[in-house]
């Protein structure tokens, strides 16, 4: 039997754990270019993440001209108009139409913004329900003087998995982002530091295969009305049963990521809970599943713990699993980033290189990440954490809490 025909004949995995979690992703393979009109009457009433085609319906609608879409588009997507009232190249009698109609654009204020010594810059955004969410911009400059921006996006207010060294579990669970909340973490990034992101990873808050419908929508926003290439996106999880061979049939050209963080299930276990309900073994699966579908590379994610799982066995052993699998596999190290309260501690220099010397010895192809931003609460949750374990009252912006900042030596 033929590699492709095991993966078809594969049991699905199944798992009351994220049962109360993924009833809106299943009915992801659905098409992501539906545009806006059909969804619920609150949600269809939001601009920002329709398509052009979208807009000129809704033009078409209100009794206009079909190139008024067009001008919705250039006004939402290039200009960043936050306001109907503000589409000054509009009549004003279809801007009135579309308030008293009840559309708004739908971007959120800047709540918070801090800006670390290597230009690292943290937003809190303030959404319509009071409710926080971060994101995060990281300029990078090559050494031919080319700048890149990353958009690190949040895809949900919290986390319901609660990974054990992460901050945004600890900050507990409110509930899913909608298209445009995600989309407009991009545009405030691009607005705040007055140039183009280049590149986007849902890497922030949340687990975005537990919210993959308005994921795929962000995504297909993203990719065609802000033209950010498919391959210029990354899509991160931790692994939701089911979720990456739905993705998989959308065959995206964007980079899937897996928060792997251990080279066994044991082990992986008591990092993240979620994985009793997600065998490695099945995961593996999946992610080969991934690959031969989409012909795009899987990354893995790996947090290096120290004296967790950070010893050069762990790196033969991690090897060995990923050649077990076949190819298209990369690693990415990511030393822990300290979280306020956790036990967890960040490994040595020498242990670092130590694992990622290992892994390149058995043939796997690995990076480190550079940390960025660490005076800026940049591990993901941080700054959330600092401002709100609940919604923000009407009146707590008159007196904001001090935000502590180390300074970067």
């Amino acid at each position: 039997m033929t590699p492709v025909a095991m993966l078809r004949q594969a049991p699905i995995v199944r798992s009351g754990i994220f049962s109360s979690l993924t009833g809106s992703c299943r009915g992801c393979a659905t098409s992501v270019s539906t545009v806006a009109l059909n969804k619920d009457k609150q949600e269809s009433r939001v601009l920002l993440g329709m398509s052009e085609q979208g807009l000129q319906q809704l033009a078409l609608g209100f009794g206009q001209e079909k190139y008024r879409g067009k001008q919705l588009h250039h006004l939402l997507y290039k200009m960043k108009v936050k306001e109907v009232q503000d589409f000054s190249q509009l009549p004003l009698m279809f801007r009135n139409e579309l308030q008293e109609a009840g559309w708004i654009v739908g971007r959120s204020p800047v709540y918070k913004e801090v800006t670390a010594a290597d230009g690292t810059v943290k937003l809190l955004i303030k959404l319509e329900d009071n409710r926080m969410v971060e994101t995060v911009g990281i300029p990078n400059e090559d050494e031919k003087g080319s700048v890149r921006l990353t958009a690190c996006i949040s895809s949900q207010v919290g986390c319901p998995l609660r990974c054990s060294f992460c901050a945004t579990g600890k900050g507990g669970f409110s509930r899913n982002l909608k298209r445009h909340e995600i989309v407009e973490q991009v545009l405030a990034v691009e607005e705040i530091l007055k140039r183009r992101v280049t590149n986007v990873v849902f890497m922030g808050m949340g687990e975005p295969m537990l919210n993959l419908n308005e994921v795929l929508e962000a995504h297909r926003c993203l990719n065609k009305d802000i033209q950010i290439g498919q391959r210029m996106i990354t899509i991160s999880t931790v692994g939701v049963p089911n979720t990456i061979r739905k993705l998989a049939a959308h065959k995206l050209q964007s980079t899937l990521a897996v928060s792997l963080h251990a080279p066994n299930q044991e082990l992986r276990e008591k990092i993240v809970p979620s994985a009793k309900a997600y065998p490695l073994e099945a995961l593996m699966r999946d992610c080969k599943h991934y690959f031969l579908e989409t012909n795009r590379r899987v990354s893995f994610e790996y947090t290096l713990l120290a004296g967790v799982n950070d010893r050069e066995e762990h790196a033969i052993e991690l090897a060995a699993l990923l050649h077990r699998w076949g190819p298209g596999y990369h690693v990415n190290l990511i030393p822990f980033n300290p979280v306020e309260g956790s036990e967890y501690k960040r490994p040595s220099k020498k242990s670092i290189l130590a694992f990622s010397t290992a892994l390149e010895s058995h043939k796997i192809t690995v990076s480190v990440r550079i940390t960025r931003g660490l005076d800026a609460n940049a591990a993901c949750g941080q700054l959330r954490n600092e401002f709100q374990k609940s919604p923000l009252l009407e009146n707590y912006e008159d007196q904001p809490p001090e935000l502590e900042m180390a300074v970067a030596l």
